[in-house]
C-alpha cells in the first residue's frame, strides 16, 4: 500500500487471549507490513489467557489503571505496570496479563507481527499454574 491511513478505533473483535480489543493498525485495517497497534481496555478482574506471540515483539503503554503480568516458562515472574508506564516482552515469551482491579486498565498495544492475531499461540497448559 502506498497511501497513509488514519483510523478511529470503533469496532472491536474477540482476540484467542480472552479479551476483546479495538481494532487498530494491522495488515487487515491499514495493509501494514511489519507493525500492529490496537487499544485493550481490561474490565476489574479481567483475566488472558496463557499465550506467547511466536517470533513477535510486544510493546505496551498503559494509558489508565494497573495490571499484574505472570511471564516466564512456567508463568513463574510477576510484574505490576502502571498508568504511564512502558512494557515490553519478548518474542516466544509466555505470559498472562490480568487486571485486579478496582477500575479499568487501558493501554495501547503494538507488535511485529502485522496481524492481529496470526502469531496468538495459547498455552492452556500453563493456565492452571496461577490462580
Amino acid at each position: 500500500m502506498t497511501d497513509c491511513i488514519k483510523l478511529r478505533p470503533g469496532s472491536t473483535y474477540d482476540g484467542k487471549q480472552g479479551f476483546s480489543y479495538f481494532e487498530g493498525i494491522a495488515r487487515e485495517t491499514a495493509g501494514s507490513q511489519a507493525i500492529c497497534m490496537h487499544l485493550l481496555t481490561i474490565p476489574p478482574g479481567g483475566r488472558a489467557k496463557a499465550h506467547k506471540h511466536a517470533t513477535h515483539e510486544t510493546a505496551i503503554y498503559a494509558l489508565e489503571g494497573r495490571t499484574v503480568m505472570y511471564w516466564g516458562p512456567r508463568l513463574e515472574n510477576r510484574m505490576e505496570v502502571e498508568a504511564g508506564e512502558l512494557l515490553y516482552i519478548p518474542a516466544d515469551m509466555p505470559h498472562l496479563p490480568f487486571n485486579p482491579g478496582p477500575g479499568v486498565a487501558r493501554a495501547v498495544i503494538a507488535r511485529t507481527d502485522p496481524h492481529e492475531q496470526e502469531s496468538v499461540v495459547l498455552l492452556p497448559e500453563l493456565d492452571e499454574l496461577i490462580p
